[in-house]
Formats: C-alpha cells, structure tokens, sequence
C-alpha cells in the first residue's frame, strides 16, 4: 500500500492545511470525504462540500447526470480533504482520470486541518 500511494503522490503536488485554505480563498473547492461518524465525532471544514468517498466520482464528473452544482468544469481546482491523508490521495488518483487534473488533497487531512488551528464547526 505504501508503494501505491507513493506511486500516486509522485503525480501530483499536495498541499498543506495553510495552503488549503488560500486555496479555498481564492476559490477552490474543498470536498470532506470522510464519513459521517467522523464528521460528527470531530466536525466540519466551513465551506467545505460533503460528498462521502464512493460517490466522489459521480458527484465531481462535470459531464455526469449526477453532478453536484459546484462540479462546474476539469479546470476546476479541488482539494480533497479525508481524516489523515490517505484515503484522499487515492481519490485524487481517481479524479485525474476523470481528466479533474487540479485536483490534490491536502497532506494529513481533518487531522492536519485542525490541528493548524484552522476553523471548525462541531
């Protein structure tokens, strides 16, 4: 597994808690993946697009029938956000080959999130 997420991560850049939230600022798309016992354990990112992991394709394919509103375009910078930082590199993996080629996640997930301090809603 860890030479699979290795192989994964070396086709993309990640990005930090910091960095995630400029990102958000300037208009990317942060997407929580993580499931509902986590999100109501340890709470949400302000902003951020729930959308649990086995629907993450079919909810961000900008040509799918069951697109959500903000799956706007393949240009679209997104930034996927799961507990620590694993589960969403592979799902990056996934949306690269749906041609969403900006999208990353962010290195240490909720953890990283709000372990900076970040804002949180429990």
């Amino acid at each position: 597994m860890d030479e699979l997420l290795e192989r994964v991560r070396a086709g993309y850049e990640r990005i930090g808690p910091e960095e995630a939230s400029a990102a958000a600022a300037e208009g990317a798309l942060l997407v929580d993946i993580r499931y509902a016992a986590l999100r109501e354990a340890d709470g949400l990112i302000p902003g951020a697009l729930v959308i649990e992991r086995n629907e993450l394709e079919w909810r961000l394919d900008p040509r799918g029938s069951h697109r959500a509103p903000q799956a706007t375009g393949h240009d679209l910078r997104i930034v996927v956000i799961c507990n620590e930082g694993y589960a969403s590199s592979l799902a990056v993996a996934s949306l690269h080959q749906l041609g969403l080629h900006r999208a990353t996640d962010l290195t240490g997930g909720f953890q990283a999130w709000r372990g900076a301090g970040l804002p949180v809603i429990t």
